[in-house]
């Protein structure tokens, strides 16, 4: 049987695999031009995620607009660039987005469910486990969550960037076979479209290489925090752990209901790498490194070419503070990182064994804890 003519085979095999999904929502899409929230297009949005919940699916909402929401509340001209107005913005802006989330899934029995989260969240192994039980009850449940990330609190420190990056961790945490991002453009263009007519939209992007990347104009919307090279970070993260993304206008009426129906509308990234395992993605792709392992050209065909462990001899340089158990980024020559692991000794022993041979360890820290610095079995290769 032949497919209607717009649907496209595989975008119908991304959504139907899709029985759980992450869905992110940029502020330009929830806000008209003066920062005030758009309760039509809020309630148009929670009218089709309340269609996609009832096709069996899991749904996760990313929601940004809080920042966005106070500085419409509070009657200021443009969104402040001081840490401790946009807190103060965030704060009075968080409540009515929930609200307006409430209201507006209320007539179809739908309970809704705030999570705040902040990037130590997700460095933390067990708050990071904590998160994916909560939200797994919350399906129980069957609330939507909406998470967003803590304005009020984050400082640069703890803060994910922008919702792009966390939306892409909550979809390696749940293991959630695609990331639905709505923005304010019809996706990834082969240049910036606002200058340039000729510009097309690219369909698909089987992978997201250097020259994907250079397609992303280094702009930032008016009222959110992220462009499309943030959008393109986040659906890296996500593809390279075997999940599927797919960016649309969410500015378009009934957008999620044509992602969906299979509809050829936006960009589709194609997952590029294996499926990983649960605790492999939060070593691999969520936690922040504490610090960094510079290796060797022998050390680094040793990790990529025969899935070796990282041994003392092949570390050049060890960077930052970090303990025993932490998580380290493993840097070659040219800075780039291969890889994340956990590391088997605290810096300053790290440090002392930097290029040593195994046998010299015993002599230098009187006993052999480990031959290696980070073992196989705690190691993601990223690069």
């Amino acid at each position: 049987m032949s497919l209607p003519a717009h649907t496209d085979p595989i975008r119908l095999e991304t959504v139907g695999r899709a029985s759980t999904v992450v869905i992110k929502v940029g502020t330009n899409v929830l806000a008209d031009s003066t920062g005030q929230l758009d309760r039509h297009r809020i309630q148009s949005l929670a009218d089709q995620l309340h269609r996609v919940r009832t096709g069996g699916r899991k749904v996760v909402l990313v929601t940004s607009g809080a920042i966005g929401a106070g500085v419409g509340k509070l009657g200021l001209s443009k969104r402040p660039t001081d840490l401790p107005q946009l807190q103060a913005c965030a704060a009075v802006g968080q409540s009515a987005l929930m609200q307006l989330y409430q209201e507006s899934l209320a007539p179809h029995g739908v309970h809704t469910a705030q999570i705040l989260l902040t990037a130590g969240d997700f460095d933390s192994r067990a708050r990071y486990l904590n998160v994916r039980n909560t939200i797994r009850t919350l399906f129980e449940y069957d609330a939507l969550p909406i998470i967003n990330e803590n304005d009020t609190v984050a400082v640069a420190e703890i803060k994910f960037g922008d919702n792009d990056h966390l939306a892409a961790m909550v979809t390696n945490l749940l293991r959630a076979p695609l990331l639905v991002l709505l923005t304010n453009v019809d996706g990834l263009y082969s240049d910036d479209p606002r200058s340039n007519l000729d510009a097309k939209l690219v369909a698909t992007v089987p992978n997201i290489d250097k020259s994907v990347t250079e397609l992303a104009a280094n702009t930032k919307s008016a009222l959110g925090t992220g462009g499309m090279k943030s959008k393109l970070r986040a659906a890296r993260l996500a593809t390279a752990a075997g999940e599927s993304v797919i960016m649309a206008n969410g500015s378009l009426d009934g957008i999620l209901d044509r992602v969906f129906a299979g509809e050829p509308v936006g960009t589709l990234f194609l997952p590029h790498g294996d499926d990983v395992p649960a605790w492999k993605r939060w070593l691999g792709y969520t936690a922040r490194p504490k610090g960094t392992l510079r290796i060797d050209a022998g050390a680094k065909r040793a990790l990529l070419e025969q899935g070796k462990s990282l041994l003392p001899v092949g570390v050049t340089a060890v960077e930052g503070e970090f303990g025993k158990g932490d998580v380290v980024a493993i840097c070659d020559a040219d800075g780039a990182e291969i890889a994340r692991g956990l590391s088997n000794y605290a810096s300053e022993d790290a440090s002392n064994l930097r290029g040593k041979q195994t046998e010299q360890i015993a002599s230098l820290l009187g006993s052999v804890p480990y031959p290696e610095l980070v073992h196989r079995d705690n190691l993601v290769v990223v690069g």
